[in-house]
């Protein structure tokens, strides 16, 4: 596996910087034809000994070479998959990345004519109890399943919602005129938008009339590896929390300033939503957290406080109104220590930042403006100088390689698309680009980590329908968690040896949760970061 080309699988626009990366030594490569016949050579550069992967590596760079086809960079007996150089090399990609949401659905048939061969009958239907009174019905049904199991979760969808439309705030170009081929196609609204309210349509229903939000919908424990409709366990409704309270407050407030251009009616609703529970937040100061009740075993999303989420919250309220009230509120947290270039899970507090940078309320020599955008910078510059002692380019730490590294990956890469298109910062643009492209295959197991992208691409990711639906292709555009220096799984050894550095730790095995189970909010930083390098 280690001795081959690393490259991005699914290509480069013509223009933009086209690294490879040889783990072994090599002095010149060539860019070959997909019929064989060499087209360009180069010289390779020496990077050294590269820590996270335990490789010396080397580095082909044919960025001048632009033109458009499909080809393999070769050296000596090694080769590259398969890889474009084109306009729309990365045109598919962005869409699967986006209609996997539409596999990801809950509550409705999914039919041969929008989803191909991964059909499956209605999920989820039935009215979910409270956890602790089962004489409290609600109907919950609809949004996203969160992950490779069936449960939904409130800050977790928030999170996914909340990235995907900033994407379409700082990169309408990408996404508005998508095609997505879903049941809303044609219905006036951009596909990308229609896709994004069946997720807000949900977290709308999971408000209380007191304006408090559940935190989550699941059964009592995960389901098998059956297909959704076959999960037929009772569904419950697990206690509010003032972090899922928050959240909703916050991501309706954004869900106003996207909607309105389409949907007057619909924008309104959303903004009473958020004001509902904003006028509970402002009310009710104390920190409800969660944790699961005995008895409960599905994912449990805790967190330590909620300031960050009410932040959060008030900033996204003031960019939708202006109400120069709620930006006291705001500013009321930033005397707590809460990361402010955090963009989710578990610590959302980048997301104010990003609502005030965008609110289109900045005035001239603003001083919130300017922390907010030194600080995206400073992160920037820490992330570069690991990209930089990186042999694969990677702005990742050892510590980095967790649950969910490649949403880190993404993360990271939204950081320098953020100060790129609003901090000014351009130098940071070509880092978000070559964190897509460690996701895409420039990595050191040699893996694209979304399904069906790439000649190597993951085919057996930790997906209950996609383990259950007797498929061998897998379901497409789905991004792996990726890397995981400490698997938690009994078995993880059988695939993945002691010792092993912290970017090989990963094995495409259904199994393997830790390591390759996937979510809407690993896809949600991966839409951004895709948008941002096709705007």
């Amino acid at each position: 596996m280690f001795d081959m080309i690393h490259i991005n699988q699914v290509g480069y626009l013509p223009d933009s910087e086209k690294i490879a990366v040889l783990p072994f030594p090599a002095e010149s490569f060539r860019v070959v034809s997909a019929a064989g016949n060499t087209v360009f050579d180069g010289k390779c550069t020496k990077f050294g000994f590269d820590g996270n992967s335990g490789d010396t590596v080397y580095k082909a760079d044919f960025s001048e070479f632009t033109t458009e086809g499909e080809y393999r960079i070769a050296s000596g007996e090694a080769t590259s998959p398969l890889f474009k150089i084109g306009k729309n090399a990365l045109d598919k990609t962005l869409r699967d990345l986006i209609r996997a949401y539409y596999y990801f659905r809950c509550g409705c048939e999914l039919d041969s004519e929008h989803a191909g061969v991964f059909t499956h009958k209605a999920c989820h239907t039935s009215l979910a109890s409270e956890w602790f009174d089962h004489s409290v019905e609600k109907d919950v049904s609809g949004g996203w399943h969160d992950a490779g199991d069936y449960g939904r979760y409130v800050t977790p969808g928030a999170c996914a919602v909340a990235q995907l439309m900033y994407a379409y705030i700082l990169y309408p170009n990408a996404l508005k005129n998508l095609d997505l081929n879903i049941p809303e196609s044609g219905n006036g609204m951009p596909d990308f938008l229609s896709e994004v309210k069946y997720e807000l349509n949900w977290l709308m229903k999971m408000q209380k009339p007191d304006g408090t939000v559940y935190h989550k919908v699941s059964t009592a424990q995960h389901a098998r590896f059956v297909m959704p409709e076959k999960d037929l366990g009772k569904l419950y409704l697990l206690p509010v929390s003032s972090m899922a309270t928050a959240d909703l407050a916050a991501v309706c407030a954004l869900g106003y300033r996207v909607y309105r251009e389409f949907d007057a009616e619909y924008a309104e609703k959303l903004f009473e939503t958020a004001k509902l529970s904003l006028q509970w937040l402002d009310e009710n100061p104390q920190f409800i957290g969660f944790r699961n009740p005995e008895g409960c075993g599905t994912g449990g999303y805790g967190e330590g406080s909620d300031r960050d989420n009410r932040f959060w919250a008030y900033c996204e309220m003031y960019a939708a109104t202006g109400d120069e009230k709620y930006l006291e509120k705001a500013k009321e947290f930033l005397v707590y220590d809460f990361p402010r270039t955090e963009f989710g899970v578990g610590s959302i507090g980048g997301l104010g930042a990003l609502s005030y940078l965008t609110s289109g309320r900045i005035t001239e020599d603003d001083k919130l403006a300017e922390a907010f955008r030194s600080m995206f910078i400073s992160q920037a510059h820490r992330l570069k100088w690991l990209a930089d002692k990186s042999g694969y380019m990677a702005a990742m730490d050892e510590w980095d390689y967790g649950w969910g590294s490649n949403m880190g990956l993404m993360k990271h890469g939204m950081i320098f698309a953020v100060c790129d298109t609003l901090c000014g910062a351009h130098e940071f643009g070509v880092y978000a680009k070559r964190q897509f492209d460690v996701l895409m295959g420039v990595n050191a197991v040699g893996v694209s980590y979304v399904s069906g992208n790439g000649e190597r691409a993951i085919r057996r990711p930790h997906l209950r329908p996609a383990a259950a639906d007797g498929i061998d292709e897998c379901i497409p555009g789905m991004v792996s968690g990726g890397a995981n220096r400490r698997p938690v799984e009994e078995t993880a050894h059988k695939y993945i040896p002691k010792g092993t550095p912290p970017m090989k730790s990963f094995a495409d095995v259904v199994d393997l949760y830790s390591v390759n189970e996937v979510t809407i909010y690993w896809n949600s930083p991966a839409v951004f970061v895709a948008a941002y390098l096709l705007n």
